[in-house]
């Protein structure tokens, strides 16, 4: 669903950088759509250990995936949890907190001061595309989020909202977190892993869950309107007051999965369903795969992407969503480097290993 131009816009804001163990590239278009309501934020160095990547997939607005680009990952660091080393537990919180950050006066303040024009009826909000690095606001440090009082202060929370898929790295575990239809995929040994679910209303669980909070699904949409059963933001169907928040007909609740990496890991993606309509994630990481060997600049290769997916037409409606698509590659030890730390390594063990003259003597003699 969704108003289409009469020719698609195709300028990209595509971004670069690495660190000591990662690069990446991203690329988000507009296409079709009458207007861009994709964000995502790429940080590095969350902190010296820890990077994030998110994308955040806005549905009747765009402000709440402005939101999530810009506070998401910070509350994620700031959480207790975090800090007692259980990733898991700060990611769910992160997602349910962004929520309640966006109500009352000062979440109509911010949404407000985010967005160019707001509806303060509907809490509808339009604003332009942002990420962490085109904001200028790079500031990872956590905010309190005092309350405050004013007229918006029963404001329940913006009627728009967003998908939201995250990937956290920190030392060599992977953490994705996901509510909604975005989705990553990693690449090991050239096969396509897909690391999160995408959340629509024929699952089995997702559809229990509707009906007893109290709603319907017609033509696949939750009460005729909204095609997928995750999300942050949508405050409307979040408004039984008889049920916690994992239970509410759409629900900020993520799916969160984790694995270890090894040396067999290629590199992983994180896209909304703008990409994952025209491509499975297996031949995404083939294409992938074939254009690696020619390119060396990942946000070429995201622009490549999103290029492909785009339609020639309106007539089908696929190919013809908003598309963001963040790629990272995981660096490879270069094989001299780790030939001489190998060597050095065991030179070390056998001096440690080597028995004393003495020991020697004493040693029993093996029998062949």
């Amino acid at each position: 669903m969704g108003t289409y131009l009469s020719s698609p816009k195709t300028e990209k804001i595509s971004e670069e950088g690495e660190n000591d163990t990662l690069r990446y590239g991203s690329s988000s278009m507009q296409g079709w759509r009458a207007t861009m309501e994709d964000a995502h934020a790429a940080i590095l160095d969350l902190d010296d250990k820890t990077s994030f990547f998110g994308v955040y997939d806005g549905h009747g607005g765009k402000v709440v995936a402005k939101f999530c680009a810009k506070y998401l990952h910070q509350q994620v660091l700031s959480n207790q949890a975090y800090g007692a080393g259980d990733v898991e537990t700060s990611l769910q919180r992160a997602f349910f907190r962004m929520d309640d950050m966006m109500q009352g006066q000062r979440g109509w303040r911010e949404l407000a001061a985010l967005g160019d024009k707001m509806n303060k009826f509907s809490g509808m909000i339009e604003g332009f595309i942002w990420s962490p690095r085109s904001g200028g606001d790079v500031n990872n440090q956590p905010d309190n989020w005092p309350l405050e009082d004013g007229p918006h202060s029963d404001f329940a929370g913006p009627t728009c909202g967003c998908t939201a898929c995250v990937a956290l790295i920190k030392d060599k575990k992977l953490f994705v977190a996901n509510a909604g239809d975005s989705r990553c995929v990693i690449s090991r040994k050239g096969q396509a892993y897909d690391l999160s679910k995408d959340h629509k209303p024929d699952l089995e669980a997702e559809k229990e869950r509707i009906l007893k909070a109290g709603g319907f699904i017609h033509a696949g949409r939750i009460n005729g309107s909204l095609n997928l059963t995750r999300a942050i933001g949508d405050m409307e169907f979040k408004q039984n007051k008889f049920l916690p928040s994992d239970k509410q007909m759409v629900t900020a609740n993520p799916d969160i999965n984790t694995i270890d990496l090894c040396d067999d890991d290629d590199f992983l993606v994180v896209a909304c369903d703008g990409i994952w309509d025209c491509m499975t994630s297996q031949q995404l990481v083939d294409f992938i795969h074939e254009q690696l060997k020619s390119e060396t600049k990942l946000s070429t290769v995201c622009e490549k992407i999103v290029d492909r997916c785009l339609a020639p037409d309106t007539a089908s409606g696929e190919g013809c969503d908003n598309m963001t698509i963040i790629l990272v590659q995981f660096k490879k030890p270069n094989p001299s480097e780790t030939t001489e730390a190998e060597a050095e390594e065991e030179a070390k063990e056998e001096i440690k290993t080597e028995p004393s003259q003495e020991e020697a003597q004493d040693e029993p003699s093996s029998s062949s």
